[in-house]
């Protein structure tokens, strides 16, 4: 099965075309601000190096997030126009989950964290498998003191991967069953890892049904009751 990976859930976007899970060509640009700019050229590059068809894809992959708003936007978008222009189903992926499943170690309970912002990461528990990892918990948006206590009352050896240098430096002190590793960023060939495991099982959704999960409000709202009751609006 041929699919289109695509991730722009963090600052580090990717692009991938892989058959079956194994990885034929792949784009990688670390930009905070530049999804939209990178995704359309990166599709152009892979299908250039691979010679494939467009209407070659059997389903196209993209991270649903949760992380920053506006490269989570960008991926589904450009993820649903390439789905219905020529008819391929879509597979949902979490950057959580894909930063888990890199992550290096056979044993150690996995915590993979996505940087929110003003101060806060999702983050999301895993455990190594054979071959793979499992969800060991509900994914939360949390503070640094709320991270760390949390790991701090976790009698498991852990491993923290994903974003974890945008949490203050201080708040890894005592942790002693806490190392931290990589990968920093999710990307597209480890999509195409978990894409083709789901479209074996038929875990597919229509392009239109497709959602993102940000996990909170968008950092700029207009609080329009506000903006009444200072004399702004009749």
């Amino acid at each position: 099965m041929k699919i289109l990976a695509i991730e722009t859930a963090t600052p580090a976007s990717s692009v991938a075309l892989g058959d079956g899970g194994s990885l034929a060509a792949m784009s990688v640009r670390v930009d905070r601000r530049g999804h939209v700019g990178f995704l359309m050229p990166a599709v152009d590059f892979c299908f250039e190096q691979t010679g494939w068809s467009r209407h070659a894809i059997d389903a196209v992959a993209v991270d649903v997030g949760p992380g920053p708003f506006t490269g989570i936007r960008a991926g589904i978008a450009t993820a649903q126009a390439f789905a219905a222009g020529v008819g391929a189903p879509v597979i949902a992926v979490s950057s959580l989950t894909v930063q888990a499943l890199r992550a290096a170690t056979g044993r150690r309970r996995i915590w993979s964290v996505v940087d929110m912002r003003r101060g806060q990461v999702a983050a999301a528990p895993y455990r190594p498998l054979p071959g793979g990892v499992a969800p060991d918990g509900s994914a939360e948006v949390l503070g640094a003191e709320e991270f760390r206590a949390i790991l701090d009352t976790d009698e498991a050896d852990t491993l923290v991967v994903g974003d974890w240098q945008a949490l203050p430096e201080t708040m890894w002190g005592g942790l002693h069953r806490v190392r931290r590793g990589r990968p920093r960023y999710p990307s597209a060939d480890v999509m195409l890892e978990i894409a083709a495991i789901r479209a074996a099982h038929g875990e597919f959704v229509a392009a239109e049904d497709l959602r993102p999960d940000y996990m909170r409000e968008p950092d700029v709202q207009i609080s329009w009751k506000t903006f009444r009751s200072e004399g702004l609006w009749p």
